[in-house]
C-alpha cells in the first residue's frame, strides 16, 4: 500500500483516483420547496480489502460534519442513526455494493440548501469521504401550478368532466394530494391519488357563469402546496355590456359613467370601448344614428374599440355599442356632443325694398342712403350656444327682437349711425367677432354758388357735399363744363377733399344778354343744381363801350348816378339805425351785375344733425339770399322763399331736376337811361323786391 501511494506522487496524479476512488454527481441540484427530486450518483473505489460477501455502506453527509462521529442525513447503515426528520425524507435510494449513490430528497425544505458530500466503507481499507466531489441543493420558492383542462363553455344542465394534472413525475416520489373548491362543487375534500391528475365531474348552473374553480395540490406534511384556479363560462346572451372612454392617446380608460351624455372638446382625442359578458362571444358593432361605423370578428375578445383622433361638430350624435350572439343580443347608447367656440361668424343684411339676404365679410363697408331702413342678422355655429351682441362705436346696442339678438333692425339711418359695427359671438371656449364699416351716404346738398366781376370778367365758385363725394360741372347757356380745362374765353379749376367737392368758373370776353348759368353737383344717390341770372347783360355794356355809342355812356352814366343814390340813402337809414355805414361804390360799379340764388334745400338735408363747413357757409334752411358785389365791395338783402311763378322753361327744369327753382328780381323805380323826366309818385330809391 505504501508503494503504490509512493508511486502515485511520483507519477504526479491524484492519489485517490490513482488508488481507484471517484465519484460522479451533479454539482448543483435544484429544488422547488415541497417537490420531490433525485440526485443521480456513482462511485467507484479500489478491490483491496473486501470480498463479494462484503457489505458496502454508504453515507450522505452535510458539509462540515465529522463523517467518523456526526449523523449523516441519509445511510443504508441500520446501526447508524440520521439527522433528518422525519427520518424518510432524504433516503440513499442507490447501493454502494453496485457502485450507485444515488440519493432521493422528498418534501424539500429551504433549510435543506446546502453542500453535501458522500462516504463509502467497505471492508479494511476502502473506507473513503469523497470531499472533493460534493454537490449543492439550491431549495426554491414553489411556483409550479396545476393544469386545469375544461371545456371552454359549460352549456348549463349538461354534466361535463374537468382534469387537474400537475406535471412532475418521478417513480420513487410520493403522489400528491388534490383538492377541488369553488362555488360549482357542492362538497370540497381532499382526493388522494397514487397518480398526478385528478378528475372532476359536475352539472354547471346558469349561475355558475363567472365563478371561479381552484385546483390544490399539496406535497408535504409541512402545508406546502400549489393551486391554479379557472373561471367557469356558462354559455348565456351578452349582458353587463360596458362602455369605457379615454380621452388621450396614452391615457387609461375612465370608469363607465353613468350618464349617458357625453361631452368633448373640438379636437380632442377620443377612444371608447365597449365590452359585454357573452358566451358564446358576442358580436360588437358601434354606430353613429343608423349607419353602422365597425363591426368586431365572431370569435373575437368581446371588446370592440371606437377611435376618434380629434373630435369635430360632425361628430356629434347618439352613438350605439350592440353585442349579439345565438342566445339574445344587448344594447348602450352614449350621446356626444362636441363643444367648441363659436366658429363661421357671419352677417347678413336685408336692405329696404329687398328679400334676398347679402353676406357681409368681416372688414366689410356697407354704404346706407341715409333714413332708408337695414336689417343685419348676425348668425354663428358654436356648442354650447354662443351669447350674441350688437357694438356700434364702442356702444352695446339694444337688441331688436330679445329673442333674438342675433337681429338688428334699424328703421331710419341717421348720420350718427355711421362707423364701426362689430357683432360679437362669446361662450365659454371663446369669442368670434365680425366688424362691418357702416358707410352713411347721401345725396349732394348744394351751397349756393357766389360771383364777382373784375376787370379780366366774371368769376364764379360752386361747393357742394355729399357721400360719396359729388362731381361738379357747370352749364353756361347750352354748353357744359367741368374737369379742369381752359380756352380763351373760360377756366375751370376742380378739386375735391372728403366729401366736399369745390369747383370754379372764369369767363372773359363777352357775355350774350340774358344768359343763364347754373352749378350742378351729383352722385350716385342724386343730384342737385343752382342757377345764376345775369342781369342786365354785362356783355352788351362792353360792347356798347367798345362801340363808343352815346347810348352806352348814357345808360352808365344814369345807372351810375343811381348806384350813388342807393348808397346815399342807404347810409342814411345805416346812420339812423345806429350801424356802421356801407363802402362807397366806385366808379365802375354797376346796379345789379348778378344775383345768387340758394335752391331749397329740401327735406332731407334739413334733417341732419351735422352743420356742414365749407368755404360758404349756407343761410338757414328755407332763405334765399342775394348778393351785389363788385371790387370785393357787397351789399346783402335776404328774403324768405315763398312759391311763385315760373316759366315754363324753369318748370321743366324743375321737373328734370326733382327741385323747385326759386329767383328773384329786384324793380327800380326812378329814371331809366333812356328817360329824360321822373315818373310821378316815385321815390327817389328802389322801394319793391319781387320773388318768384
Amino acid at each position: 500500500m505504501l508503494l503504490l501511494m509512493l508511486l502515485a506522487l511520483l507519477w504526479g496524479g491524484s492519489p485517490a483516483q490513482d488508488l481507484g476512488f471517484s465519484l460522479q454527481v451533479q454539482r448543483v441540484v435544484t429544488v422547488q420547496e415541497g417537490l420531490c427530486v433525485r440526485v443521480p450518483c456513482t462511485l467507484s473505489y479500489p478491490p483491496l480489502g473486501w470480498t463479494e460477501d462484503t457489505p458496502a455502506l454508504g453515507y450522505w453527509f452535510l458539509a462540515g460534519t465529522d463523517s467518523s462521529v456526526g449523523r449523516p442525513v441519509a445511510t443504508n447503515d441500520q446501526n447508524r442513526a440520521v439527522r433528518t426528520v422525519p427520518q424518510d425524507r432524504f433516503q440513499l435510494v442507490g447501493d454502494p455494493q453496485n457502485r450507485n449513490c444515488s440519493l432521493l430528497i422528498r418534501e424539500a425544505l429551504v433549510e435543506d440548501s446546502a453542500l453535501y458530500f458522500f462516504r463509502v466503507e467497505r471492508g479494511r481499507y476502502v473506507q473513503y469521504s469523497f470531499m472533493k466531489n460534493q454537490f449543492y441543493l439550491q431549495v426554491t420558492a414553489l411556483t409550479q401550478q396545476p393544469d386545469v383542462y375544461a371545456p371552454e363553455i359549460l352549456e348549463p344542465g349538461h354534466q361535463v368532466t374537468l382534469i387537474c394534472v400537475f406535471n412532475w413525475t418521478f417513480e420513487d416520489c410520493p403522489a400528491p394530494t388534490f383538492s377541488w373548491l369553488g362555488a360549482a362543487v357542492s362538497a370540497p375534500e381532499p382526493r388522494p391519488t397514487s397518480s398526478y391528475f385528478s378528475v372532476l365531474t359536475l352539472t354547471p348552473r346558469p349561475q355558475d357563469h363567472g365563478t371561479h374553480l381552484t385546483c390544490r395540490v399539496d406535497f408535504s406534511r409541512k402545508g406546502v402546496s400549489t393551486e391554479r384556479t379557472i373561471r367557469l363560462n356558462v354559455a348565456h346572451a351578452p349582458k353587463d355590456l360596458v362602455i369605457s372612454v379615454s380621452r388621450a392617446n396614452t391615457s387609461a380608460l375612465e370608469p363607465p359613467a353613468h350618464s349617458p351624455h357625453l361631452e368633448a372638446e373640438k379636437g380632442q382625442f377620443l377612444r371608447l370601448l365597449c365590452a359585454a359578458d357573452s358566451q358564446p362571444p358576442a358580436t360588437l358593432s358601434w354606430a353613429l344614428e343608423d349607419r353602422v361605423l365597425s363591426r368586431s370578428h365572431p370569435q373575437g375578445s368581446g371588446t370592440l374599440e371606437l377611435v376618434l383622433p380629434g373630435v369635430k361638430p360632425g361628430n356629434s350624435g347618439c352613438y350605439t355599442c350592440r353585442a349579439e350572439n345565438r342566445l339574445g343580443s344587448q344594447s348602450r347608447t352614449l350621446d356626444l356632443s362636441v363643444q367648441y367656440a363659436p366658429e363661421n361668424l357671419r352677417v347678413m343684411t336685408l336692405h329696404a325694398n329687398r328679400t334676398v339676404l347679402e353676406n357681409l365679410g368681416n372688414g366689410t363697408s356697407l354704404p346706407v342712403l341715409e333714413g332708408q331702413s337695414l336689417r343685419l342678422l348676425c348668425v354663428t355655429h358654436s356648442n354650447p350656444p354662443a351669447r350674441l351682441s350688437w357694438v356700434l362705436g364702442g356702444q352695446t346696442l339694444s337688441p331688436s327682437q330679445p329673442t333674438d339678438p342675433g337681429i338688428l333692425e334699424l328703421p331710419q339711418i341717421e348720420m350718427e349711425h355711421e362707423g364701426d359695427l362689430t357683432c360679437q359671438a362669446q361662450n365659454p371656449l371663446g369669442s368670434q367677432h365680425v366688424s362691418l364699416h357702416l358707410s352713411v351716404v347721401y345725396p349732394p346738398r348744394l351751397l349756393s354758388p357766389s360771383c364777382s366781376w373784375d376787370g379780366e370778367g366774371l368769376h364764379c365758385s360752386c361747393s357742394s357735399q355729399a357721400h360719396p363725394a359729388p362731381t361738379l360741372r357747370w352749364r353756361l347757356g347750352e354748353g357744359l363744363l367741368e374737369g379742369n380745362h381752359s380756352n380763351a374765353s373760360w377756366t375751370i379749376t376742380s378739386s375735391s377733399a372728403g366729401p366736399w367737392a369745390n369747383s370754379s368758373l372764369s369767363l372773359s370776353g363777352l357775355l350774350g344778354s340774358g344768359l343763364r348759368l347754373s352749378c350742378e353737383a351729383r352722385n350716385a344717390h342724386g343730384k342737385q343744381s343752382a342757377t345764376v341770372l345775369l342781369l342786365p347783360d354785362k356783355g352788351l355794356v362792353s360792347k356798347a363801350f367798345t362801340n363808343g355809342t352815346f347810348l352806352g355812356i348814357g345808360i352808365m352814366t344814369l345807372l351810375f348816378l343811381c348806384l350813388l343814390l342807393v348808397m346815399k340813402t342807404l347810409k342814411k337809414k345805416q346812420t339812423q339805425a345806429g350801424t356802421p355805414p356801407r363802402p362807397r361804390a366806385t366808379r365802375r360799379s354797376t346796379i345789379l351785375d348778378y344775383i345768387n340764388v340758394f335752391p331749397n334745400p329740401g327735406p332731407l338735408a334739413q334733417n341732419r344733425k351735422a352743420t356742414p363747413s365749407s368755404p360758404s357757409q349756407a343761410p338757414p334752411p328755407g332763405a334765399h339770399s342775394l348778393e351785389f358785389k363788385k371790387n370785393q365791395k357787397e351789399l346783402h338783402v335776404v328774403a324768405h322763399t315763398c312759391p311763385g311763378p315760373k316759366s315754363f322753361t324753369q318748370a321743366s327744369e324743375s321737373e328734370n331736376n326733382q327741385e323747385e327753382l326759386h329767383y328773384a328780381t329786384l324793380h327800380f323805380l326812378g329814371l331809366r337811361p333812356w328817360e329824360t323826366q321822373e315818373p310821378k309818385d316815385t321815390y327817389s330809391e328802389y322801394t319793391n323786391i319781387k320773388f318768384h
